[in-house]
């Protein structure tokens, strides 16, 4: 009689590692994904941060590298 509730429960635990495996590559793709684009905003903040535009041309830049990122994997 418990041998059912048993084995829902090795089933139930199996498609939870599962989908936690799937979880943690995706968010790893991601982050691989942005890194360039991070790596190249941070390099524009800091060479214009005394100017009035810092944060516009970061997001220029971000952006940009993010689209050129995407159009390369096509």
């Amino acid at each position: 009689m418990s041998f059912i509730p048993l084995l829902l429960e090795w089933a139930i635990l199996l498609i939870l590692l599962i989908v936690g495996f799937l979880v943690i590559v995706f968010i790893a793709k991601v982050l691989l994904f942005f890194l360039p684009a991070a790596i190249v905003a941070l390099v524009v903040w800091f060479i214009t941060i005394d100017t009035p535009y810092n944060r516009l041309l970061t997001g220029i830049a971000f952006l940009l590298v993010a689209a050129v990122s995407i159009a390369k994997r096509k």
